[in-house]
């Protein structure tokens, strides 16, 4: 099995086989909370205008995520797992659209499967791609607001590759200090409105939970998100 290590939006129009489309902070966090607090079906959008478009259609549904990490005006949530695991999510459709993370999904069109990759289910992302057990396998970090490369999307991928080779290699302390590089910007408190210090804390939970979630390209373009459980 050949793993290689990509970046952004051109990284994930570059890659192939098995794709992991990584956002930690915070898209694919995010996704895995909502999918845990009852949403019936996540889309995922590359464009806020596609967002609404995809509102209107669907009568239950919610909008979620940002541009520059904010809320988008007229949507009913942030990018942010602390509001979703305050939301009642049950039975809804997600909407979701983020600078990153939702970007590198669309993007990913050579690949031959696409899942989303987040430290909260990384240990079943591995057993996902070992048992699939594919020639080639890209992790795609997308970064910070996908121009950046980002410390916390780099360590995932990092760490599930080390899964995936059957490593005992221990990431707790490096996962911790994100705290004090990349994932600083949780605990200043002009960002707390929008990216509050429990934001660092849900993203950085290794193995939450125990599913994967695969992206399915659709007739319009936009990728509905499917839970495979493990």
């Amino acid at each position: 099995m050949n793993i290689e290590i990509l970046e952004f939006v051109e990284g994930a129009r570059n890659a192939r086989g098995l794709t992991v489309v990584i956002d930690v902070f915070r898209a694919f966090s995010v996704e895995c909370y909502a999918v845990d607090s009852g949403a019936l079906k996540i889309i995922a959008t590359g464009s806020v205008e596609e967002a609404f478009r995809l509102g209107r259609k669907y009568k239950n549904s919610v909008l979620v995520g940002e541009r520059n990490e904010k809320k988008v005006a007229g949507f009913d949530f942030g990018n942010s797992p602390t509001e979703i695991i305050q939301a009642n999510l049950k039975d809804t459709i997600v909407i979701h659209s983020t600078t990153a993370g939702t970007n590198g999904l669309v993007n990913a069109v050579n690949s031959d499967l696409v899942i989303t990759g987040s430290f909260v289910n990384a240990s079943a992302i591995a057993r996902f791609i070992k048992a699939i057990n594919p020639d080639k396998v890209s992790l795609v970090g997308m970064g910070y607001r996908a121009t950046e490369s980002a410390e916390e999307d780099l360590l995932c991928a990092e760490y599930i590759k080390s899964l995936i080779e059957g490593q005992n290699k221990d990431f707790m302390e490096r996962i911790s200090d994100l705290r004090h590089t990349s994932g600083k910007r949780f605990f200043l408190p002009e960002n707390a409105d929008f990216s509050p210090p429990t934001d660092f804390f849900l993203c950085t939970i290794p193995d939450r939970f125990n599913f994967v979630l695969k992206g399915n390209k659709r007739f319009d373009g936009n990728i509905d998100i499917e839970k495979i459980d493990l």
